[in-house]
């Protein structure tokens, strides 16, 4: 049976076979390096061992695909006010025990709603949503390697630009590979002790502080192009140790830059963490005052309402730049990367241009569509759609109560339905 189901599943990189004896494997893909024996998954869940060769379970198989404002991901110096499209699989190759999306992180493929959504489609996706970008995200997608590998390959043919929303637990190899075709990361650095990343995430502190120092690195060294920024999110009690969030200020402002933009964000109780209070304004502030002491330039809350902490100064003259309102841009006047007071350079990546990459590309598809009449279509090439019967590709939103719904059409064309709160095609957009 499983010989058979390993025909559907799509082979994982970064493997190795153990002793020539045995079909034990060992994954090389995250810090963790599994052992995983025959019929076994690893860590994260979605790799398997089905004799001798390792699977990856969750290649195709989207369990959301949105779109959300860039700011949401959140990134603040990487075209702002941009949309991107996000998606994720199931599983994850941590334990945290607060996570903020535990019920696919936590979920196994086969007892989890998914839907088989090739990479082809999610690029077209983003392309037809008009969205400058696609975002890796919702789990780690890290334990989605080959799936993110081969949709950031093809986004980078039609011009859209990749985003990891990444805890950082990946070995150098990998890394080496997909990274450049990752044009931004935000790398969640959950707390800057090895007991924390240990008691509270069952891993270790120092493969993110590796992964963190290679983005930098490598980018300096012109062999990425990957724009960083860093999320700290702040549990009371846990990891809100004044001491402990200069020590880690200091760690980024001289390893990283003091130009990396450093996100403080909110916790809310979540999943074996619903014993801990909501982060205080007061701790989310100090900690920003904390950072900017420490020299650190662009320092952000999130999850708050606040009057000016959300907000983008030139480091400079203390122009207002761009001003936000939750997770909307309400005004950028940056104009060239420079800020048009003073002239000082802004750390990031600005677009002036006005028009995005997804609307270059677009207009790209219209020019051959007629060249592209003559290819099998979507449905063709799938071969399960029925005429009768739409093929929904994913839905927005984990819970899908409401948002978008993308699917395949009679026609084999990608297509976008409006929901209502029960879920039904409302009408077409």
């Amino acid at each position: 049976m499983e010989a058979e189901d390993a025909k559907k599943l799509h082979r994982a990189k970064y493997w190795t076979k153990l002793d020539a004896g045995s079909n034990d494997v060992q994954c090389r893909l995250c810090p963790r390096n599994c052992v995983i024996r025959d019929s076994r998954r690893g860590f994260c869940g979605v790799r398997k061992n089905i004799g001798g060769i390792l699977y990856s379970l969750v290649y195709g198989k989207a369990v959301s695909l949105h779109v959300d404002p860039i700011e949401k991901k959140p990134l603040y110096h990487f075209y702002p006010g941009t949309e991107i499209l996000s998606f994720g699989t199931i599983g994850c190759n941590l334990a945290c025990k607060f996570c903020q999306n535990w019920e696919i992180s936590k979920a196994k493929p086969e007892e989890y709603p998914v839907e088989d959504v090739t990479p082809e489609q999610i690029v077209q996706a983003a392309i037809d949503r008009g969205c400058r970008s696609i975002a890796y995200t919702y789990t780690e997608p890290t334990i989605f390697f080959e799936y993110v590998l081969d949709t950031a390959k093809l986004a980078r043919k039609r011009g859209i630009k990749n985003v990891l929303v990444t805890n950082g637990y990946m070995n150098e190899e990998p890394f080496n590979e997909l990274y450049r075709y990752i044009d931004a990361a935000n790398v969640d650095l959950k707390a800057f002790t090895q007991k924390f990343y240990a008691d509270m995430a069952s891993s270790r502190l120092q493969p993110v502080l590796d992964t963190l120092k290679r983005i930098v690195d490598q980018r300096k060294k012109g062999k990425i192009n990957t724009w960083l920024e860093i999320t700290n999110l702040i549990i009371p009690g846990l990891n809100d140790s004044f001491p402990q969030i200069e020590k880690m200020c200091g760690w980024i402002n001289e390893n990283l830059g003091d130009d990396v933009p450093l996100h403080f964000s909110k916790f809310f109780p979540m999943y074996m963490a619903v014993d801990r209070l909501p982060t205080p304004k007061e701790t989310l502030v100090n900690a920003y005052k904390a950072a900017k002491r420490v020299g650190l330039k662009y320092v952000y809350i999130g999850n708050l309402w606040t009057e000016k902490e959300d907000d983008t100064y030139c480091q400079k003259c203390r122009k207002l730049l761009i001003s936000r309102i939750g997770m909307r841009v309400e005004k950028n006047i940056i104009k060239n990367g420079r800020c048009p007071e003073c002239g000082e350079l802004i750390a990031g990546v600005w677009d002036d241009a006005g028009s995005s990459a997804a609307e270059s590309a677009k207009q790209k598809e219209e020019e051959t569509k007629e060249d592209k009449s003559k290819e099998p279509t979507s449905a063709e090439k799938c071969g399960k759609i029925d005429e009768a019967d739409e093929g929904v590709i994913a839905r927005c939103g984990i819970k899908k109560k409401h948002g978008y719904l993308y699917y395949i059409d009679k026609n084999g064309n990608i297509a976008c339905t409006k929901m209502n709160r029960k879920g039904r095609k409302k009408k077409k957009i």
